[in-house]
C-alpha cells in the first residue's frame, strides 16, 4: 500500500482532525490522527493491516503485542495476516503491563504494532513489557509515522506512512498563546 493510499483513507474518513490537541506524548498539536475512525471499517483494517504484515514478514515474529487501546485493531489485523496470535499490554495504576492471562515466553519473537508513533514513547515502553517477560523483541510497526526522524528504536521500525504534524511542548505552544482550549481525544487518561 503507497503511503498516499494510506493517508488518502485517513482523509476519506475524517480521522485527520484539525484543532488544538493534547497528545499521549504530553506535546500538543494543530493536528490529530483518529486512527479509530480509519479502522471502523473491517475492510479498511484489513488492508492496512495486510499492508503492515508485509513489511514485517522477514522477521518472523510468533506473537504480535500492542499498547491498548489505540494499537489493538491494527496489531489484531497484522497477527492475522502473519498467522499469529496477538495480545496487548494495557495500563494498570499507569503501568503498561501483560493482563488477562496474556504471556510471552522466552522463545516468542515479538513485534510491537501501533497505530500511530508520535514521539515513539509508547512503543519503547510496550518494547519493556516483552523484554521484561524475557522475549525477543525483533521489530515495530505502525501504520503512520509522526516522528520527524523515526522513532529512535533498537530494533528495525516500519511505518506505512510518515506524516509531519508540528507538535509543541505544552510552555511553547503557539495555540495556548492564543488562548484556544486544548482537546485531549485519545484512549488514555489525562492525555490523548
Amino acid at each position: 500500500m503507497h503511503p498516499d493510499a494510506v493517508l488518502d483513507l485517513f482523509r476519506r474518513s475524517g480521522a485527520l482532525l484539525e484543532g488544538h490537541f493534547r497528545l499521549s506524548s504530553g506535546l500538543h498539536s494543530s493536528g490529530y490522527l483518529q486512527c479509530a475512525l480509519v479502522l471502523q471499517f473491517p475492510e479498511q483494517a484489513a488492508a492496512l493491516g495486510d499492508a503492515l504484515a508485509r513489511r514485517m514478514r522477514g522477521l518472523t515474529p510468533t506473537v504480535v503485542l500492542s499498547p491498548a487501546l489505540g494499537g489493538i485493531v491494527i496489531g489484531q489485523e497484522v497477527a492475522r495476516a502473519l498467522g499469529t496470535r496477538a495480545i496487548f499490554a494495557e495500563r494498570q495504576d499507569a503501568i503498561l503491563m501483560l493482563r488477562r492471562g496474556f504471556a510471552l515466553a522466552e522463545n516468542d519473537r515479538v513485534v510491537v504494532i501501533e497505530d500511530v508513533v508520535t514521539t515513539g514513547g509508547s512503543t519503547r515502553e510496550t518494547i519493556q513489557v516483552a523484554r521484561a517477560a524475557g522475549s525477543q523483541v525483533i521489530g515495530a510497526g505502525a501504520i503512520i509515522d509522526r516522528t520527524p526522524r523515526g522513532p529512535g528504536l533498537d530494533v528495525p521500525f516500519h511505518a506505512l506512512a510518515q506524516m509531519s504534524l508540528p507538535t509543541h511542548e505544552p510552555a511553547d505552544c503557539p495555540l495556548c498563546a492564543r488562548g484556544l482550549p486544548v482537546v485531549k481525544p485519545g484512549s488514555r487518561p489525562g492525555a490523548a
